[in-house]
């Protein structure tokens, strides 16, 4: 239907579109049985906005733009007739700002850019966290007419990767919606942090525990940590299904400090106590001195020439017979008795020091474990860190080139 202006003007067209106006209680067909195309421009811009521009004909109106000089007006929505599209996963009411306006072309085509605040529910899938995937569906219906849905392009915001996918279910139009997540602050703020914190916890390993107190540096280092991941736990998802994985990955650097930490005091306690231990078990001996000691390149020492200054057979058999050939050559003389009384205090002299010998073995035998444990943790700490920066590295990046392509 054309209509004709009296003045290229706004007054002349709005006079003109009073008639219009007054059927806005129908849908703008001629004939009932022509249907009306409603285009709906879906742009994301974050997660909590949205923009749904709608688009349709109506066949009441046209007007020459050069006789009326002007090829759209903006108009109150009220005054036109609106499409009832509403998104079913509502969980709340819609507090987008209220736009009253709708514009209206010269050639019929009306476009009303009605934003749109949706609180829905999304099943969330962090096991991945932060380079993980969400998909969430949208489904769009009509309470009064009948949906065919016809797929467009439709656009995203530059601040999200953002996949879409719409598909028909009967007289609803579903709308799937992928969203990717930006890792760079995660990896910056949260990742790198750790991973320097875990760094230098390792480095601590070369203080040599004889001389110098290496627990008071873990606890510091302990309690920074706890500081700083309860200041970025507002950053760590709070739901999902599954245990996030960086989650379980800032668990494990926290227990590997606290192990360090009482490994450490383990250490400090055999260098300091062990004089009052008893001899290292055999087993003890086996697992840690023979098999993880070689594991780590730490193996047992050698006891030969201890063995050699603490019994020497030829020394002892040199002393019996010396000893017997003076007391036949100075039996019955008074010096025998001084001899004897002599070769018993050297006697005890000697079991002392065995004594004393074999407890220092035993000792040190303790600081052996101790530093078989402390090789131990050592490598264990090389490999975690190794493995965590190169799985970190290989996410990142693939999620990088990932973004970059969408």
């Amino acid at each position: 239907m054309m209509l004709n202006c009296s003045e290229p003007d706004t007054p002349s067209l709005l006079e003109a579109l009073r008639p219009v106006f007054n059927l806005s209680a129908i849908r703008p067909v001629v004939y009932l049985s022509t249907a009306t195309n409603v285009t709906l421009d879906f742009t994301l811009f974050g997660i909590l906005g949205v923009v749904s521009d709608t688009k349709w004909k109506n066949e009441f109106l046209s007007w020459d733009s050069e006789s009326c000089g002007t090829e759209r007006i903006t108009v109150p929505r009220k005054l036109l007739w609106v499409p009832d599209v509403v998104i079913n996963e509502f969980m709340e009411k819609n507090t987008a700002p209220f736009v009253p306006y709708t514009y209206l072309f010269h050639d019929g085509w009306v476009i009303d850019g009605q934003p749109v605040r949706v609180v829905s529910s999304c099943r969330l899938d962090t096991y991945a966290f932060p380079f993980d995937i969400q998909n969430c569906t949208f489904s769009f219906n009509s309470y009064l007419h009948h949906i065919e849905t016809k797929c467009k392009d439709f656009m995203t915001g530059v601040n999200l990767c953002v996949g879409l996918t719409v598909f028909s279910l009967s007289n609803i139009t579903l709308l799937q919606i992928g969203v990717r997540r930006r890792a760079t602050l995660y990896i910056v703020n949260l990742l790198i942090p750790t991973c320097f914190l875990i760094t230098v916890d390792l480095f601590s390993f070369i203080l040599p525990p004889k001389s110098v107190d290496r627990s008071l540096f873990k606890m510091t280092l302990i309690l920074g940590y706890t500081v700083f991941l309860l200041s970025m736990n507002n950053m760590l998802p709070v739901s999902g299904n599954t245990i996030p994985l960086i989650n379980v990955f800032l668990t494990l650097c926290l227990s590997l400090m606290v192990a360090s930490l009482l490994e450490t005091i383990i250490i400090t306690n055999l260098i300091c106590g062990s004089a009052r231990y008893p001899a290292v078990p055999r087993w003890i001996r086996v697992i840690f001195l023979h098999i993880l000691g070689r594991l780590v390149c730490l193996p047992p020492k050698s006891k030969d020439q201890e063995d050699t200054v603490i019994s020497n057979p030829s020394a002892q058999a040199t002393q019996e017979s010396e000893t017997k050939r003076q007391e036949s050559s100075l039996n019955g003389d008074k010096a025998v008795q001084e001899l004897r009384s002599l070769n018993m205090d050297l006697q005890d002299i000697r079991h002392q020091l065995e004594k004393q010998l074999r407890g220092n073995q035993d000792t040190e035998d303790w600081i052996q474990v101790g530093f078989v444990i402390d090789r131990l943790l050592f490598i264990l700490y090389i490999l975690f860190i190794s493995t965590s920066f190169v799985t970190i590295i290989i996410l990142w990046g693939k999620s990088y080139s990932t973004l970059h392509d969408h």
